[in-house]
């Protein structure tokens, strides 16, 4: 099966469980489709570079899937029937990275770096 990280960005007046309602709601759409969601990661809300949609801020999410490709055409379809859903990108890999992934292992080494400089005062 072809495997793909999935990422989406959610509007930032979204409450935290909303946002992982959406994340539900991907599942379901991957798995009514043959897919399978391997990890989540919600990344948080972050600042974005610029504007979209009168939005500063978006909350990052990101599925690791398994499936045929034709669960992507649906996925994509109901992110863009969704107003909630403000961007997406989906991207096909040769393997799922083990572990966390980049942004969270980048959120632990700032929490850390913070605690380090709380110490040091």
């Amino acid at each position: 099966m072809a495997q793909y990280e999935h990422v989406f960005l959610a509007r930032q007046d979204l409450s935290q469980a909303q946002v992982d309602a959406l994340a539900a709601s991907a599942t379901e759409i991957v798995e009514a489709q043959g897919g399978k969601v391997v990890k989540t990661e919600t990344w948080g809300l972050k600042s974005l570079a610029y504007k979209i949609d009168r939005n500063r801020k978006a909350h990052f999410v990101m599925l690791n899937i398994e499936g045929p490709g034709s669960l992507v055409a649906e996925l994509e379809r109901q992110n863009r029937i969704n107003e909630d859903v403000i961007r997406w990108l989906t991207i096909a890999v040769e393997e799922h990275e083990d572990g966390p992934s980049v942004m969270m292992r980048k959120n632990d080494r700032d929490k850390k770096r913070r605690s380090d400089r709380e110490e040091r005062n």
